[in-house]
């Protein structure tokens, strides 16, 4: 059973959450060349299916932790110091994820098709903080993945 929930923790992590990090990552290039070329109607496309990728992978997400709880349980490793850390960093990505990239990619799309409150203009740094940002959770998410392969104190030796 610990090797079916390892293996669907891990399929859920690369399905779930590799797919975010690259429509993410992408997204701060693909504003900045909608907001020089507003006439730009195939990066406005881009853009929302961008952000429509992070939204819908970031749900699918939900299914990392839980494999992760579950193949943890079933390792008798839940108190380790690097699963708890593993788990922090994890909640701090998904908290950057819900609260920082998406609702400015909601904005971004707001500002590019004229839809936007004067609250919600965008300012020419918008794209680098969003790619800041962007590097922050991609960052968080490498840190787990290292965790999760050297886990501290392992019996594999490894």
């Amino acid at each position: 059973m610990t090797k079916l929930l390892l293996s669907l923790h891990v399929l859920a992590a690369i399905v779930a959450v590799g797919p975010v990090t690259v429509a993410a990552s992408m997204f701060p290039a693909t504003l900045r060349r909608a907001l020089c070329d507003s006439g730009d109607g195939d990066a406005r496309t881009t853009l929302r299916t961008l952000h429509r990728i992070c939204r819908v992978y970031a749900g699918f997400g939900i299914a990392v932790p839980l494999f992760g709880f579950a193949t943890a349980s079933s390792l008798g490793v839940l108190g380790d110091a690097w699963l708890i850390t593993s788990i922090l960093l994890t909640a701090a990505a998904a908290g950057v994820l819900a609260l920082l990239i998406l609702p400015a990619q909601d904005r971004a799309l707001a500002e590019t098709t004229g839809s936007a409150s004067p609250l919600q203009a965008l300012t020419p740094s918008t794209p680098g903080r969003l790619a800041m940002v962007t590097g922050i959770f991609n960052l968080l998410w490498a840190t787990v993945t290292v965790l999760m392969i050297i886990r501290p104190g392992s019996t594999t030796g490894v």
